[in-house]
């Protein structure tokens, strides 16, 4: 596996790979990977001929007071885990070399509306940060396609249609949430979560499947449904950002004739922020 952190260097290889024809799957990360991000490596071999990561963490996604500072860095550990995956190149850039004229002169691309609701609303700027640097990814690795883990749901709405808007020609792919036995989404912040919240954590996604089996059964007054999970989740002792019924297709607000729903929700266990959803079908 080739550990690149300059753009030429990067370019270079692509374009050779591109002169035999090769197919380019890209799967960017921020890093401390886990079993979830080895997963998108192995769907991303399947889908292409060859397999780009990048491991950047990114300072325009995080709001002020929130954990880039701690956000755990482990390149070294990184590196080995998809050389024996099978990774063709990681790319691994530093600030200075994505945004060279720093954050407050980067251009910035915002996906309206979706953007700013649910993640986007408590963390204001997110996703603007996060459409800003996928844009420069995919510009960096121009790939045929790019895979992203469904767990960040808004998160993949958001680069989906950033993508169709800017006329990206790149096919986004999203793969199932990998979880723990327990049903615990993996993420790289349930390092944060102690003994104890760890016990605890697999209640969230009990919830959303207690909530989707609900609706499922006939159960109409959504309002009443989420009110009622909101405090089965107090009680355990989740802080709740929200906990949400929205439709699949761009995290409205449900109609009568809707079927395509999700279930979304973001919760804190003490310093651990945990995101999950559950799509469904009425």
């Amino acid at each position: 596996m080739d550990l690149i952190s300059e753009i030429t260097a990067l370019r270079a290889q692509v374009a050779c790979w591109r002169l035999n024809g090769k197919k380019i799957a890209l799967v960017p990360t921020m890093g401390n990977l886990h079993d979830g991000h080895l997963k998108l490596v192995a769907e991303a071999q399947l889908r292409g001929d060859r397999c780009v990561v990048t491991i950047f963490v990114n300072p325009l996604q995080f709001g002020e007071g929130e954990d880039f500072d701690s956000y755990p860095r482990t390149l070294d550990e990184d590196a080995e885990k998809l050389s024996q995956a099978g990774v063709d190149l990681l790319f691994a850039p530093a600030v200075e070399m994505v945004y060279p004229a720093g954050q407050a002169g980067q251009s910035q691309i915002e996906v309206p509306l979706i953007s700013d609701i649910l993640c986007g609303a408590s963390r204001p700027g997110h996703f603007v940060g996060v459409a800003t640097v996928v844009a420069k990814l995919f510009n960096f690795v121009q790939p045929d396609i790019a895979l992203f883990g469904e767990k960040d749901f808004q998160q993949l709405l958001v680069i989906r249609r950033m993508t169709r808007d800017l006329c990206f020609p790149i096919e986004i792919v999203g793969v199932a949430t990998d979880r723990e036995t327990d049903g615990l989404a993996r993420s790289s912040r349930n390092g944060y979560l102690t003994e104890d919240e760890r016990q605890l954590a697999p209640a969230l996604y009990a919830v959303l499947n207690a909530v989707a089996e609900k609706l499922q059964a006939g159960e109409d007054d959504l309002a009443d449904v989420e009110s009622s999970a909101i405090n089965t989740l107090k009680e355990i002792g989740f802080e709740l950002d929200y906990f949400t019924i929205r439709r699949v297709a761009d995290l409205e607000l449900p109609q009568q004739d809707d079927v395509e729903l999700v279930i979304l929700a973001a919760a804190y266990l003490g310093r651990a922020r945990l995101i999950d959803n559950l799509t469904f079908t009425l």
